[in-house]
């Protein structure tokens, strides 16, 4: 029986994962050129987990610089089959405080300088983004959360924005009148990438403020932002461990989500039009599907 492999994207604050064991650095590169950082396997019992620094080390990368691709084509390529992204968020609600954790079920996109797309340049592919996130995965990550002593808010909306900057009181706002959960600045372009290579994908949103909406503070507050983030990495780090030994319980370990047949039906290019250099770079992502 293969073993379940789940990658693990850590932001700001998260940037490693304790009790691991036989843990390798791995260094990687790929066709769209270099991830964050060196990916980190270990195994979590019957789970091996591998580890990406969403930021790289010293947490010198903004969210618009970020390599989206190449960190999930690495992840993709490693053999991993369920995909965490952990990320820092404000909260756009009143019953969502700091320190709570959320798992989305839905995104909205308000980008504008990434590349969202293993497609292109020679390979059409339109993949359904209707239901962004693994329903089985939010799941259990919820649970597992759950279960580490967090308040989890089990759904809502993840609203991403461009940043580096925050938002001015007029956005804030405007997005909380949109019925926005969380906001943050990078899991949107993680869901759509891990949708065109067949992962199950979820989020942990680790709420460490009210934005600039609420009354009660001035403005975002870097400093109190910091102070909650430690509290709750030490909460996603728990979470993460739990959350291996939920995948590892699961009857035959077999995924029986749709995750893995995403890719099924969506390349609509003719295949002896794909470029051979096209094809080469899509392999670990979509080559069962680009035989002629």
């Amino acid at each position: 029986m293969a073993k379940t492999v789940l990658g693990i994207i850590g932001g700001s604050g998260f940037y490693q994962i304790e009790g691991l064991d036989r843990v390798e650095r791995i260094e990687l590169d790929t066709p769209f050129g270099a991830p964050s950082d060196a990916y980190y396997r270990g195994a979590a019992g019957e789970v091996d987990i591998i580890f990406l620094s969403r930021h790289g080390a010293g947490h010198r990368i903004l969210p618009s610089e970020l390599n989206y691709r190449a960190n999930v084509w690495g992840m993709k390529k490693l053999g991993a089959e369920h995909l965490v992204s952990v990320s820092s968020a404000g909260s756009m609600k009143e019953n969502i405080a700091p320190g709570e954790l959320v798992a989305p079920d839905q995104f909205i996109d308000h980008t504008y300088a990434r590349r969202p797309s293993f497609f292109g340049d020679g390979v059409v592919g339109h993949v359904s983004l209707a239901d962004p996130v693994c329903a089985d995965l939010r799941r259990d990550l919820a649970g597992a959360a759950a279960t580490a002593g967090a308040k989890v808010h089990d759904g809502g909306v993840y609203f991403c924005i461009e940043g580096p900057q925050f938002s001015t009181r007029a956005e804030s706002n405007l997005y909380r009148s949109w019925g926005v959960d969380v906001i943050s600045m990078t899991a949107m372009q993680e869901a759509r990438l891990a949708r065109e290579a067949e992962l199950c994908y979820a989020v942990l949103a680790l709420v460490t403020d009210y934005d600039c909406w609420h009354q009660s503070v001035a403005a975002v507050d870097i400093a109190e932002i910091l102070r909650v983030m430690r509290l709750n990495v030490a909460l996603a780090q728990r979470a993460v461990l739990k959350l291996a030994a939920a995948l590892a319980r699961r009857e035959r370990r077999e995924r029986r989500c749709a995750c893995g047949s995403s890719l099924k039906d969506a390349i609509i290019t003719d295949r002896a039009a794909i470029p051979a250099a096209a094809a080469a770079r899509l392999e670990p992502i979509a080559g069962k599907y680009l035989k002629g």
